[in-house]
């Protein structure tokens, strides 16, 4: 590692931790169904939450006056201080998101005034810069379509959120990768080709687990390694839509069981790229990220299965995810590693 380049490493490494804790508060935010709690946005009066009791009845009043409360929580007893619950962690999770970009931008500035960055590393930056803004822009669009007519929101606009944030951590991971180790080295054709399939097909994976996510369609066929009634392909899968498009990408039956089958082909993937490493000659970098990826792979799938029997409850739900990440960045290392 350059010493001229650690104060950048651990600033674009501090971003990647950021980004984690969002969207693991991200994770509790739509396991507590809280996401649609802040009906409005301000850049400066929204950084805190409503200091007085008056201040909070009249975003109360606000929230009442959409979807979410006037057709599901106007029947639950819902209360103010069921409404503060639910506010807090919208409210965390957006607040987490100024404090990334406060924590990118300020010392960007600063690396960009002292020259600091080399030109590569400047693009990659300036392509960062653009997808923070993008992401921003995406939490938005995935919020409005819960504030119009359906109280929950589209699990296209949730996967795309939540994707986009994973492929922005990964990004910005690769980014320090390549200042941590400069020195280019010769490339495992064999090797990289397996691992760019795998990244593709987690990518895959985890847009699927926002459809399941959006669709709630965790709560249902809680049974493995088959689907309810002993198949495994359930002939419900049939029934809920017109086309196999729409079955497989907005009923709950059909993304259930492609989110399956996606685990199964994740899982094949990784070891074969184990097995293919193994008539390889790696050094301990390439290797460690390889056993890395598999042992991530079983405790993930495991987690997975665990999930579904247990009909999501939060922490399991909240930790399949959090593993989700760590096997991203067990990629993410691989690949790099297979590929510079």
């Amino acid at each position: 590692m350059k010493n001229e380049n650690k104060s950048i490493i651990v600033w674009l490494l501090s971003g990647c931790f950021l980004v984690f804790i969002m969207v693991v508060v991200g994770g509790i935010t739509r396991l507590t169904n809280s996401g649609l709690s802040m009906t409005d946005w301000h850049l400066v009066t929204d950084t805190f939450p409503p200091l007085t009791e008056l201040k909070w009845q009249e975003t109360f009043e606000k929230y009442k006056q959409f979807p979410e409360y006037q057709k599901i929580n106007s029947q639950n007893d819902f209360t103010l201080s069921d409404y503060k619950f639910i506010y807090f962690w919208e409210w965390f999770h957006r607040f987490i998101a100024r404090i990334l970009g406060f924590v990118f931008l300020i010392p960007f500035f600063y690396f960009l005034i002292k020259k600091k960055l080399d030109k590569a590393t400047l693009q990659k930056c300036y392509i960062l810069l653009g997808m923070g803004a993008l992401q921003g822009f995406f939490g938005w669009f995935m919020v409005k379509s819960g504030l119009i007519d359906n109280p929950d929101v589209s699990h296209f606009r949730l996967s795309l959120h939540l994707t986009f944030a994973f492929v922005t951590f990964a990004y910005t991971l690769w980014v320090a990768l390549d200042l941590i180790y400069p020195n280019k080295k010769e490339i495992n054709i064999s090797l990289r080709t397996v691992a760019r399939l795998t990244l593709i097909f987690i990518l895959l994976q985890i847009i699927y687990g926002g459809f399941v996510a959006g669709l709630n369609a965790g709560l249902i066929h809680n049974h493995w390694p088959l689907m309810s009634d002993g198949q495994f392909f359930h002939e419900s899968i049939l029934l809920e839509k017109d086309t196999w498009f729409q079955r497989f990408t907005e009923a709950k039956n059909g993304v259930q069981f492609v989110h399956r089958t996606l685990a199964y082909i994740v899982v094949a993937l990784i070891f074969v790229l184990l097995f293919k490493s193994k008539k390889q000659k790696l050094d301990k970098q390439q290797q460690f990220g390889i056993n890395a990826l598999v042992g991530i792979v079983i405790l993930q799938f495991a987690l997975g299965v665990l999930t579904l029997l247990y009909s999501v409850p939060l922490w399991l739900g909240l930790t399949h995810q959090v593993v989700a990440f760590f096997l991203l960045t067990a990629m993410t290392f691989s690949l790099h590693r297979l590929s510079k």
